[in-house]
């Protein structure tokens, strides 16, 4: 009887180690990401906080620097001045922002955006509808769209000024 125990809780208990095993891996080591250098962007349009449509099919032409973030994740704060300032260097050239914000309140973006007096386009993901197409997971990502519409790369994690100019100079179209 004591021997039914044994095999009968080491069972359980290795059902439910794999079971956590899994879910760990699942979770934070898989890569969930269906944005993929090569494949075509996932088309999408969102309204920027002026109540302009965005959307990205009519960007063609120029290389788009599509930046998934949140004014809760500090990466996000400390690389959006930077991004401001390459916009301007780079707009000339051909090059688009498109910060997309993970469904914050309307009021939070805007008095974020305002404190730090960014120019270029920020958007509201409400429902989080494009961060799923492009399986976007964690924030900040960063997906490069050359001028026509494929994903140049994708990146996740803090971007600094030689990243960030380094990508602006990989999508600028070319003549």
């Amino acid at each position: 009887m004591k021997r039914k125990r044994l095999i009968m809780r080491s069972t359980i208990l290795l059902v439910m180690a794999v079971a956590i095993g899994y879910t760990f891996y699942y979770n934070f080591f898989a890569d969930k990401s269906v944005a993929r250098a090569g494949h075509d962007a996932a088309n999408f349009a969102l309204e920027d906080l002026t109540g302009e449509v965005i959307e990205l099919r009519e960007l063609e032409g120029k290389g788009v620097f599509l930046n998934f973030w949140g004014t809760y994740c500090p990466p996000c704060v400390r690389e959006m001045p930077i991004m401001e300032e390459l916009y301007h260097e780079y707009q000339d050239q051909g090059i688009e922002i498109v910060a997309i914000n993970a469904s914050e309140p309307p009021l939070t973006v805007e008095r974020f955006v305002s404190r730090l007096d960014l120019t270029f386009p920020v958007v509201i993901d409400e429902g989080r509808h494009v961060i799923d197409a492009y399986g976007v997971r964690p924030l900040p990502t960063t997906v490069l769209v050359d001028e026509h519409g494929k994903i140049v790369r994708v990146f996740t994690g803090l971007l600094t000024e030689e990243i960030i100019r380094e990508f602006m100079e990989e999508i600028i179209p070319q003549a």
